[in-house]
């Protein structure tokens, strides 16, 4: 999949668009700036945005095509963020460092996203806010995004159980319009959610 990725993510435009994802900003905004740690934010579209807003910013991901151009996004807004090149399944998120985190479809293998979850929830502060809009299940058989595998789609049910460790605060699956970029367009089955770490 690295290879998918870096292919992706070497076309000359930003795949996703340079706009945050609205519900991360939306939620963001409601949030004193902290620490923020982003799991595979590819582009960077959402560390950029949180780090003009005055956060910390850690970026994760393994496309090496994703992190030049979220570097020279960032560069282009006159911000700095941290991105890391590395696989979550190997990075070290550290323990209790952050007061934010976002999953923004981060869809992963079953044999990985567990502990990817696990880890990440570990890096937050007792009482920081993770916020997560990813595919649905239902999502497949639409062209608006989103991986065509059922495995590494979502139902509340695996949610919850990725979200272990945490207060959900709510949780809840919809419809909504997609506009980001030229992968991410029209009508789409999402799983959206706010917890708490515990």
């Amino acid at each position: 999949m690295k290879d998918f990725w870096n292919e992706r993510y070497s076309e000359p435009e930003f795949v996703y668009g340079t706009e945050p994802n609205h519900f991360f900003s939306e939620q963001l905004d409601q949030l004193k700036p902290g620490k923020l740690i982003l799991p595979a934010d590819g582009e960077g579209r959402n560390a950029v945005y949180a780090a003009q807003k005055g956060w910390e910013v850690q970026a994760v991901d393994y496309s090496s095509s994703a992190r030049e151009k979220a570097l020279e996004l960032a560069k282009e807004k006159g911000i700095e963020i941290s991105y890391d090149l590395s696989d979550l399944a190997e990075y070290d998120f550290g323990s209790e460092i952050y007061d934010a985190a976002a999953f923004i479809y981060v869809h992963l293998p079953r044999s990985i996203i567990k502990d990817v979850y696990a880890n990440v929830i570990k890096s937050l502060k007792p009482g920081a806010k993770i916020m997560v809009e990813v595919y649905s299940v239902n999502q497949l058989g639409r062209d608006s995004g989103g991986p065509k595998d059922e495995r590494v789609l979502y139902t509340e049910e695996k949610l919850r159980d990725l979200l272990s460790g945490t207060e959900i605060e709510w949780m809840e699956e919809k419809e909504i319009d997609l506009s980001e970029g030229k992968y991410h367009v029209g009508k789409a089955m999402v799983i959206r959610a706010i917890a708490v770490r515990i």
